[in-house]
């Protein structure tokens, strides 16, 4: 993969980074008068989203650099979303008022992830671990 295909990833995941930041940022705080902008939403899922935003500008990093751990920092944000959506799980089973665009978006946000994840292992860590083997 050229080196330019690595820019170009990291600068798309640090995008979605900053905008999930900016969003998840925005409800945690009530920037903006985010809160009630948003309506039903369920904290569990806005702290996952808020967290994995940090790991994305991490692992956009890591794309730049092309660093074997980007793939591990990815692993922990997939990791980190399945604990929001569990949260979001035990959220609606108790009764508990939410969006359907939630269970949507939580959705998208793990297939980009894990999307990401297999760019930055085929194309990273794999490759530099078969330079090392070889």
């Amino acid at each position: 993969m050229k080196k330019y295909s690595f820019y170009l990833l990291g600068i798309l995941l640090a995008t979605f980074g900053l905008l999930t930041l900016y969003l998840s940022g925005s409800v945690i705080f009530d920037l903006f008068e985010m809160r009630a902008k948003q309506g039903d939403f369920v904290m569990p899922v806005i702290w996952a989203n808020f967290v994995a935003s940090l790991l994305y500008l991490v692992a956009a990093f890591g794309f730049f650099k092309q660093r074997k751990w980007t793939s591990k920092i990815l692993i922990f944000a997939v990791a980190v979303l399945i604990i929001g959506a569990v949260g979001l799980y035990l959220h609606i089973d108790s009764g508990g008022v939410y969006m359907q665009k939630t269970i949507k978006a939580i959705g998208l946000r793990m297939g980009v992830t894990l999307v990401f994840l297999a760019f930055s292992y085929f194309k990273i860590t794999k490759k530099k671990k078969d330079i090392i083997t070889n």
